[in-house]
């Protein structure tokens, strides 16, 4: 009997696992979708402005947008007729990403950044640093998404600069 997935590869799927951590990889666990997800949180909100900022090609931007909103992580929202022109707007489901997406960041600061981190993600009240438990490095305040600032950090590239595909992102 042929095996429908490689010896010691996991399948495409996880409907078979009673698991949040599986059904949460269902809807996010791939590539573009927490690329996207880290732009949204960042104020990106219209598809031309996802695919310059992420080099996604259209299908595949069209594709994970639509399985974001079905998720109802993103909306989908109307803000041109003639012709009719939609953005996308970060849900109460999709803010509460914000610490996963935050940790993700902080861990490639620590072990993936090696000219520094390419963004800062600072405290609005005091401009601390964010740091590991979501906290401000200066005034030990939790923070959520709409305490923080972005700015480039030193290891950001610089404007125009290409990013080598084999590179963390």
């Amino acid at each position: 009997m042929q095996s429908t997935y490689d010896e010691g590869m996991l399948p495409r799927t996880y409907e078979g696992q009673v698991c949040s951590i599986a059904r949460t990889l269902e809807v996010v666990g791939e590539r573009w979708s927490l690329l996207i997800m880290r732009d949204a949180l960042r104020g990106t909100r219209r598809f031309e402005d996802f695919r310059a900022a992420l080099g996604i090609a259209h299908n595949i931007l069209s594709d994970r947008l639509g399985k974001l909103c079905e998720a109802g992580i993103l909306e989908r929202c109307l803000y041109q007729t003639r012709p009719d022109r939609y953005e996308y707007r970060v849900t109460s489901a999709g803010l509460d990403l914000w610490p996963v997406i935050m940790s993700l960041l902080l861990w490639g600061d620590q072990h993936r950044a090696p000219d520094g981190p390419p963004l800062l993600v600072l405290h609005r009240g005091c401009g601390g640093p964010l740091q590991p438990g979501l906290t401000c490095g200066r005034c030990g305040k939790p923070l959520g998404p709409l305490d923080c600032d972005m700015e480039p950090g030193p290891g950001a590239q610089p404007a125009g600069a290409s990013v080598s595909p084999a590179s963390p992102a």
